[in-house]
């Protein structure tokens, strides 16, 4: 495996034709609840890119899950990966990405769309649903911004 080649640019490290490992996670306590969301982002030789959680206020744990896709996705985005593979351990989010689950929810299907958007900016992408205890965290990610309410 190659290393990365990267720039710098506005403090973000720029990746050139190279592939991101996300973890996310959305929690909602309550849900509906207090909500937050987690992302863990890894370069190809799995070393930390960068890692945020934000507080999202009141919503689902569904909810929470697909703002995590996006907020996600969009960081991705600003780092110019060709190639993106998304860890998640929600199975209704990984299997309405791949199109197993059709999006019936008439607040989630926004967000589905949203990210299917960004998903076509990228070369390449895959779709990982794993489970929770793979993803530790982005889970603690995700509550820590539910217990601080606030974006780190």
């Amino acid at each position: 495996m190659t290393s990365s080649s990267a720039i710098t640019v506005h403090g973000y490290c720029i990746l050139k034709n190279k592939k991101i490992f996300l973890y996310i996670d959305g929690a909602s306590r309550g849900n509906p609840g207090p909500a937050g969301v987690g992302v863990l982002m890894l370069d190809e030789s799995r070393k930390k890119i960068k890692e945020f959680y934000r507080y999202i206020g009141e919503t689902t744990n569904n909810i929470a899950e697909y703002n995590a896709l996006i907020y996600g996705l969009e960081e991705a985005t600003k780092l110019n990966a060709d190639e993106i593979v998304i860890n998640l351990d929600s199975e209704l989010v990984a299997k309405q990405l791949s199109g197993d689950y059709r999006v019936k929810d008439s607040f989630i299907k926004p967000l589905f769309e949203k990210a299917l958007g960004i998903l076509r900016g990228f070369g390449e992408f895959k779709i990982k649903h794993i489970d929770r205890s793979e993803n530790k965290a982005a889970d603690k990610l995700a509550n820590k911004a539910i217990n601080l309410k606030q974006t780190g």
